[in-house]
């Protein structure tokens, strides 16, 4: 079996590909940089193991003894599904490998976005605490979280982890509905889950009933007071309303750790040095455990290919 990795690269330094490499007879580890080298690359696979590289049509039909594609991730929207069940091709992801990793880093921005510690740093070392004439500074507001209204948008695996931490700080945790549909067991309705909420986390999806699913109707909504917290999917928040609702005081701040576009431009609006707004690289997901789990579980989907039909991706 000859497999391919076409942006290994992606998944960044430290992580050992050993059980990987061992579940074929040639691997082949590549970085392309473009669709020609793509096609290039996968002519003689019969299995493509691609982060975020794009397999569309093209790619597949140009690679005849193409059997399976792995992604590396648990998003699969860079691989045509149609054309892979019109060939018959397994198209498999990997799923719950960065719940630790991404419910770590949201509660990193929600307390840093709480006890304003980037705020706190700065005065710190800029001389404003040396000058302090007490033994603090109360330059920046800090707020407990203890009985606030955590808003969670995505009810999936990672956004129940983020709701059982919030259970250990004391708050309230609400899960919000659908925003257009109606009354859902369990669920706050979409408007009142946002209107209540001192904390609002996303960890939906992005797709066609996801796409700004938070815009300047929604701001409006907020508590002046109130957080958001995106680790989730750039694009989820209109980027535009959001630099107006920071700047117009709609909400206290966000933090967010994904763009609509990325890489950015460095020119990007939201990397203007905005007050009360953290912005993070796409680093969620990426301690060194969740990416090792990346490798090891496609491993472990290769080694039982034959028997996990329930890993496969069936949308169509």
């Amino acid at each position: 079996m000859r497999a391919v990795i076409l942006d290994t690269d992606s998944l960044g330094p430290r992580v050992d590909f050993a059980p990987l490499t061992d579940c074929y007879d040639n691997i082949e580890f590549l970085n392309v940089a473009d669709k020609a080298q793509t096609i290039q690359a996968v002519k003689s696979a019969e299995v493509i193991i691609s982060n975020k590289v794009v397999i569309d049509r093209e790619v597949i039909e140009g690679a005849p003894s193409l059997k399976r594609i792995q992604v590396a991730a648990t998003g699969y929207n860079n691989v045509d599904l149609q054309t892979c069940h019109e060939r018959g091709i397994g198209v498999c992801n990997v799923r719950a490998y960065g719940t630790a990793s991404v419910s770590q880093h949201t509660w990193a921005l929600i307390l840093a976005l709480s006890n304003r510690v980037i705020e706190h740093h700065q005065q710190s070392i800029n001389g404003q605490w040396s000058e302090s004439p007490w033994f603090c500074t109360f330059d920046h507001r800090v707020n407990e979280l203890e009985g606030k209204v955590l808003t969670i948008i995505g009810g999936g695996e990672l956004g129940s982890a983020v709701g059982k931490i919030a259970e250990a700080f004391g708050m309230r945790v609400q899960f919000a509905g659908r925003k257009h549909t109606g009354a859902q067991t369990g669920r706050v309705p979409f408007n009142q889950a946002i209107s209540t909420a001192d904390v609002i986390t996303l960890h939906c999806p992005l797709n066609a009933d996801t796409a700004n699913l938070i815009s300047t109707p929604e701001f409006k909504l907020m508590k002046p007071s109130s957080l958001l917290v995106n680790t989730a999917r750039g694009g989820i928040v209109d980027e535009a309303a959001l630099i107006e609702a920071l700047q117009n005081a709609q909400i206290a701040g966000a933090a967010f750790d994904v763009l609509t576009t990325e890489p950015p431009s460095s020119d990007h609006p939201l990397l203007q040095n905005i007050p009360n707004l953290i912005i993070t690289p796409h680093v969620a997901w990426a301690s060194i455990e969740a990416r090792q789990r990346i490798i090891d579980q496609m491993a472990d989907i290769e080694r039982h290919a034959d028997y996990i039909n329930h890993n496969y991706i069936n949308a169509l």
